[in-house]
């Protein structure tokens, strides 16, 4: 009896392990009796779906914002035409993971490292939303995107700040926090930028007449939010960067988030300053709104020539490989904003002599992103190729 006792408890803890490894492999059974899904390359490429994948469209987006704003308009009605794309075939491929490896996605939302990776699909809505406007003139199809990033911001927000506060396991300040964290600020804003955007977008916002002057009530109280959120958290990234080991491959480039983050706030600041020749509110703010606005550009500007020096320390000190990975695309994101964000400041303070700067950062957002859509191109080739091998 003994004997038989040990083997049913071997056969449970065997069956136990079994579960734990398929879970961990994203090959659960699907809902409604789907099935299984394969362990093909594709599927497991799926389960291992960046959580910041989204942070494509948002480069590309602000890219072809900054080629029209430099007077390139076949290049950013190009990069429009590929964002709209990109943006339909990554919530494809996010359902997909959601339908089929829900548990990954879960642990995902809940981790402290990659967690607010998920905040791109946020900015990235916005974004396009902002594009549709800007590059369009279709108002409506940027209302509609609007309203559906202001719902994923509020659903992602609260959702993952709340599972992360009530985790009952949690990482160390070293480990749990990095420069994606500030994904949330630049989802905050770009919500604020686009309901900004759309307030200045003309009377057919509504007949009724109450709508922009909600949506600068909401961009603004968006646009100081984000700002207080900024405050929270990059002080616990500076801490955590000056007082603990910083090995290189800890030093991503989600990290140049500190100076985008900054830049979106910036350029949310622009458009209120100039709503607020149409809106009594922001009327009576305006020096603050300026004053403030500034500030961000000025926090964001100081970022530039230490994210520098540490990429080249990263890079040509410590000898970390340059391969692709889509968190580079945290990267190209910061280098776009700034040139749009400084063009606007320019005109706000009437400093032409800053549209030097504007065109280096255009030039460096362009490269930028050519050699990161270059590399994603060939490692998704790479891929397929070790595929057709298997």
């Amino acid at each position: 009896m003994k004997g038989h006792l040990v083997e049913l408890a071997l056969a449970l803890a065997r069956r136990r392990v079994d579960e734990a490894v398929t879970m961990a492999a994203g090959s659960g059974s699907g809902r409604r009796g789907k099935g299984r899904v394969g362990n093909s390359a594709g599927s497991m490429a799926l389960a291992d779906l960046s959580p910041a994948a989204f942070g494509l469209v948002m480069a590309t987006g602000i890219v072809a914002v900054a080629a029209l704003q430099a007077g390139w308009p076949r290049l950013a009605t190009a990069l429009f035409i590929l964002n709209i794309g990109q943006y339909g075939l990554l919530w494809l491929l996010y359902l997909g993971r959601i339908w089929w490896f829900a548990p990954r996605v879960w642990a995902d939302l809940t981790s402290h490292a990659v967690g607010p990776g998920y905040f791109t699909v946020v900015a990235a809505t916005g974004i396009l939303a902002s594009q549709f406007v800007l590059q369009g003139g279709f108002v409506s199809m940027g209302r509609a995107l609007w309203a559906l990033t202001a719902i994923l911001w509020l659903l992602l927000t609260y959702g993952i700040f709340a599972a992360l506060m009530v985790k009952r396991v949690k990482p160390s300040l070293r480990r749990g926090i990095n420069g994606s964290w500030l994904l949330a600020v630049v989802a905050t804003q770009a919500v604020a930028v686009t309901a900004a955007l759309l307030a200045a977008s003309g009377g057919n916002l509504g007949a009724s007449g109450w709508e922009a002057p909600a949506l600068n009530l909401i961009a603004l109280l968006l646009w100081l939010w984000g700002g207080m959120l900024y405050i929270w958290l990059m002080t616990l990234i500076f801490y955590r960067h000056l007082f603990f080991a910083m090995p290189p491959d800890e030093l991503s480039p989600p990290f140049w988030i500190s100076m985008g983050a900054m830049a979106i706030s910036a350029l949310a600041g622009t458009q209120l300053v100039t709503n607020a020749g149409h809106d009594l509110l922001l009327a009576e703010l305006l020096p603050f709104l300026k004053g403030l606005t500034l500030f961000y550009w000025v926090a964001g500007s100081w970022w530039i020539p230490l994210l520098l020096l540490l990429g080249l320390w990263r890079h040509g000190v410590a000898r970390y490989p340059l391969r692709y990975d889509p968190l580079y695309w945290g990267m190209v994101f910061p280098l776009g904003m700034y040139a749009v964000c400084t063009r606007r400041l320019a005109q706000m303070i009437g400093v032409p002599f800053l549209d030097n700067v504007v065109m280096l950062f255009f030039v460096g957002a362009v490269l930028a992103w050519t050699i990161a859509y270059a590399a994603m191109l060939h490692n998704l080739w790479l891929g397929w190729r070790r595929e057709q091998v298997t």
